[in-house]
């Protein structure tokens, strides 16, 4: 399965305005401003100026909140989000309630404290953004995240993304959840991504230890036996197997 495009152009539109160039003009504008956001339970929120909030809506960062300043915008930013704009691309300070710059380990312990499991989700949404794919929260589809090769006005989400780790039990243990996720996926159109995290023997005290953890991705499909009915023919007969689609970068 590969990307939807929406509508006419819409594929060219994404080539000519890759989401590394967008996600890289954000980071620029939010250095120069100086932004800086208050972190609160398990999200960020930010008031910016109109220019950054034109580039979160196109870089697909956070969701914008109505506030009675028409000259300022609030958006709120989930803790994987945030995180990536503070720790990874260092764009973004936070403050704490009483208005004290955190640094990145202890917004890293905060948040862990907010979800036992935001590392192995964190190191997710991580390597899917700094691959340029956009990643949403996926709760209405039933998995973690939903994975899109653009903006979501250019093209549909392409895969839908669970996350599996030591800490993160009982998903698709019994063949019953694995056939119910993917009719679930393919009723939608999407293609189901398992990015399983290993922590490879490291703790988690400090951001530090994300370097040597490893995701390893799999596509679960489901299996169409029409498409793999032998071929007869007058010389040979071949079976042919269903292709299994990988997950590629968009060309940029």
């Amino acid at each position: 399965m590969g990307p939807r495009w929406k509508g006419k152009g819409a594929e060219a539109k994404a080539l000519a305005d890759p989401m590394s160039k967008i996600v890289s003009q954000l980071c620029c504008s939010l250095i120069q401003s100086d932004a800086c956001g208050l972190l609160t339970g398990c999200s960020v929120l930010l008031a910016i100026e109109a220019e950054q909030t034109e580039l979160l809506i196109r870089a697909c960062f956070g969701r914008p909140i109505v506030t009675s300043d028409r000259d300022k915008q609030c958006f709120e930013l989930g803790i994987e989000e945030a995180f990536y704009l503070h720790f990874s691309l260092k764009c973004l300070r936070i403050v704490g309630g009483d208005n004290v710059l955190i640094d990145g380990a202890e917004l890293w312990q905060q948040m862990k404290s907010q979800r036992s499991n935001f590392p192995e989700f964190y190191k997710a949404y991580s390597h899917l953004r700094t691959k340029n794919w956009v990643v949403r929260p996926g709760s209405q589809y039933g998995v973690d995240f939903v994975a899109y090769r653009h903006h979501p006005s250019l093209v549909h989400s392409e895969y839908a993304v669970l996350v599996l780790s030591e800490s993160v039990c009982g998903r698709l243990t019994e063949w019953s959840d694995i056939y119910g996720t993917v009719r679930l996926c393919g009723s939608v159109a999407k293609t189901l991504l398992v990015l399983t995290v290993n922590k490879n023997g490291c703790d988690t005290a400090s951001p530090s230890v994300l370097d040597n953890y490893s995701v390893e991705k799999r596509i679960i499909t489901r299996w169409i036996p029409e498409r793999s009915r032998e071929k007869h023919s007058s010389s040979q007969s071949e079976m042919k197997l269903p292709s299994t689609p990988a997950l590629q970068e968009l060309q940029e």
